[in-house]
C-alpha cells in the first residue's frame, strides 16, 4: 500500500469504524474484567489491566495514584495522559470497582469470585453496576482518539478511578493532586451504563442529575424499664417512631416541592426482649438533596425534630438524642453543566441519530463523579448514560408488568457489544468536538 493510500485509509477512519474494528478485543477485555471483579479499594488486577491498555494506546501512564483519608488503604488510581499539541485539557473518567453481590445471571463468564470485605468477611463479588462495560468502552475510546489525532488538539487525561461504590475514589485522586500534577481540566466527561435504556441509545440530564448523599446516625436515649410499667420509663422506641414520622414532614411541609429531598431510615435497632423497654434506639438515615442550602436545612431539621420530640416527652437534657451529621456529603450532587450538555446533545444527535438521544429525569442516587467539577461546579462536566438492555427485553418486561433487573442486581447483565460500541462512539465524538482543531 502506498503512502498516499495509507493516509487516505487513516483519514477515513471514524469513531464508528474504529469501534467496530476494536469490538472483538474489547469484548475479550470485558469478559475478563467481568470474570475477575474486585471490591472497592482492592482493584489491583483491574488497575494493572487498564494501565497496560492505556500505555498500548500511547498514553503516559501513572499507576497507584490517590490518597485516601484512611492511610491503611492502597490507592489503585490509573492516570493516562495523551498529549497532542496545545489546546484544552479534557478529563475522561471510568470507574473500576465491583460490588459484594453473588452473581445470578447464568452467563458463561459469570463471576465466581469471593473476597474479604473491609470487615474481614468473605463475600461474593460481581460487576453488578456495569463498571466492566465502562472499562471496555473507556479503553476503546482511548484507542479511537489515538487513531484520530489529526482531528483534535490538546491533552486528554484518562482517569481509571477506584472506589466509586464507596464514593471515596474521586476524592482520593483529587487529594493526591490530580489537577496539580496533570493539569486542571477545561472539561470533564464521564459515562455510565443504564439498566432501563435500550442499547444504541444514550441519555443525559441537564443540570442536577444525582444527589448529595449524606449518612446520618441517630441515637435516641431514654430510660428503660419493665414493659408492663411504661409510666416509669421514657420509651426510646416510641420516641424513635415519632421522629421517623415527623422527619417525613421535612419534605412535605418545610421544603419547596420543586427542590426534591429524600429522608430514609434504613436501619433501626433497639431492645432485646418482648417485655423490656430499652435505654436507647439506634437509627441510620440516608439523606438525599441537590442544592447545598437545601442539604443544610434538611440536616438541621433532622436534629431539631429529634431533640424537640425527646424534650417534649420529658427526656432530660443529659439524655438528649445524639445526632451525628457529616460535615461534607459522602458524595456531592452531580451537576451536568447546561451549556455543555446542550452542546454535546447536538453532537450526539448528529452522530447517533435524534431518536437515539434521550433526555432523562434527574435521580436521587449518588455518584462521586461530581467531585471532578469541584464544589462550585466551576469545571464544566457531563456524566451521560448509555443503554445496556435489548429493546425487545424492555418491551417484554413492560408488557408483563415486571421490573427489569436494576443496577446492583445479581441478575443485571448488559448486552456487551452494542453497549460498549455506543459508549465508545458517544464519548469519542464528545471529546473530538471539545478538542477540535
Amino acid at each position: 500500500m502506498s503512502v498516499v493510500s495509507s493516509a487516505l485509509v487513516f483519514a477515513q477512519q471514524t469513531p464508528q469504524s474504529i469501534a467496530d474494528a476494536q469490538l472483538p478485543s474489547l469484548l475479550t477485555i470485558y469478559k475478563d474484567v467481568h470474570s475477575h471483579p474486585e471490591l472497592s479499594g482492592q482493584e489491583e488486577r483491574t488497575a494493572a489491566l487498564v494501565a497496560k491498555e492505556l500505555r498500548a494506546a500511547g498514553c503516559d501512564v501513572t499507576e497507584h495514584f490517590g490518597t485516601y483519608d484512611n492511610p491503611k488503604l492502597k490507592a489503585y488510581g490509573v492516570i493516562g495522559v495523551m498529549k497532542n499539541g496545545d489546546g484544552p485539557i479534557v478529563l475522561v473518567r471510568t470507574d473500576m470497582d465491583a460490588l459484594p453481590v453473588e452473581e445470578e445471571t447464568g452467563l458463561p463468564y459469570a463471576s465466581k469470585v469471593t473476597a474479604k470485605n473491609d470487615e474481614g468477611k468473605e463475600v461474593h463479588v460481581m460487576h453488578a453496576c456495569g463498571h466492566d462495560v465502562h472499562i471496555a468502552a473507556f479503553i476503546g475510546t482511548a484507542r479511537a482518539l489515538a487513531k484520530l489525532k489529526d482531528q483534535w488538539r490538546g491533552t486528554i487525561v484518562f482517569v481509571g478511578q477506584p472506589a466509586e461504590e464507596m464514593a471515596t475514589g474521586a476524592r482520593a485522586l483529587l487529594k493526591a493532586g490530580l489537577y496539580e500534577k496533570f493539569g486542571k481540566p477545561t472539561f470533564v466527561l464521564g459515562f455510565h451504563d443504564k439498566a432501563d435504556v435500550q442499547t444504541g441509545h444514550i441519555g443525559v440530564t441537564e443540570g442536577y442529575t444525582t444527589a448529595n448523599v449524606d449518612s446520618v446516625d441517630v441515637t435516641v436515649r431514654g430510660v428503660g424499664g419493665h414493659g408492663a410499667y411504661p409510666q416509669t420509663t421514657k420509651d426510646p422506641i416510641v420516641l424513635a417512631a415519632e421522629m421517623i414520622n415527623m422527619w417525613q414532614t421535612i419534605a412535605s411541609r418545610e421544603n419547596s416541592p420543586v427542590d426534591p429531598i429524600v429522608v430514609t431510615v434504613g436501619s433501626i435497632h433497639g431492645g432485646t426482649k418482648h417485655n423490656i423497654i430499652p435505654d436507647e434506639v439506634k437509627m441510620q438515615l440516608t439523606v438525599r438533596t441537590y442544592k447545598r442550602e437545601v442539604r443544610d436545612k434538611v440536616l438541621a431539621a433532622i436534629e431539631r425534630i429529634a431533640k424537640n420530640i425527646a424534650a417534649a416527652a420529658g427526656v432530660p437534657p443529659d439524655l438528649a438524642p445524639i445526632i451525628t451529621v457529616p460535615k461534607d456529603p459522602i458524595a456531592p450532587a452531580t451537576y451536568d453543566n447546561p451549556e455543555l450538555t446542550k452542546r454535546l446533545v447536538a453532537v450526539w444527535k448528529k452522530s447517533l441519530g435524534d431518536e437515539n438521544v434521550e433526555i432523562l429525569d434527574p435521580k436521587m442516587g449518588g455518584e462521586d463523579f461530581s467531585e471532578y467539577s469541584l464544589p462550585d461546579h466551576s469545571i464544566p462536566a457531563v456524566n451521560f448514560d448509555f443503554g445496556a438492555v435489548d429493546a425487545g427485553k424492555i418491551a417484554a418486561y413492560k408488557q408483563a408488568g415486571k421490573q427489569l433487573p436494576s443496577l446492583h442486581s445479581s441478575k443485571f447483565a448488559p448486552v456487551p457489544e452494542p453497549t460498549i460500541r455506543t459508549g465508545i462512539v458517544a464519548m469519542t465524538v464528545a471529546v473530538l468536538d471539545l478538542m477540535k482543531k
